[in-house]
């Protein structure tokens, strides 16, 4: 298992996440963001508000993204 917090994959607070693959990381952070969303929490909306205008460059989300993936492996098993 592996630990990051909401702000690591793209969000506003310091909520961790575990999981065993990046994939499985990826899918907790999205669940908070959905929460966080229905709560319309300001700080999580601006940090979505940002990702929407990486999603515009294909080329800089995938760099993002890998960029997320690549923290996650070099990260310790915990």
């Amino acid at each position: 298992m592996k630990t990051m917090n909401c702000r690591q994959l793209g969000g506003a607070c310091d909520k961790q996440f575990r999981a065993d693959t990046f994939e499985e990381m990826a899918q907790l952070s999205k669940q908070h963001g959905m929460e966080m969303y229905q709560q319309q929490d300001a700080a999580h909306l601006q940090a979505m508000q940002k990702m929407q205008e990486l999603m515009q460059d294909p080329e800089a989300m995938n760099r993002w993204f890998e960029a997320r993936r690549q923290e996650f492996e070099d990260l310790p098993e915990s």
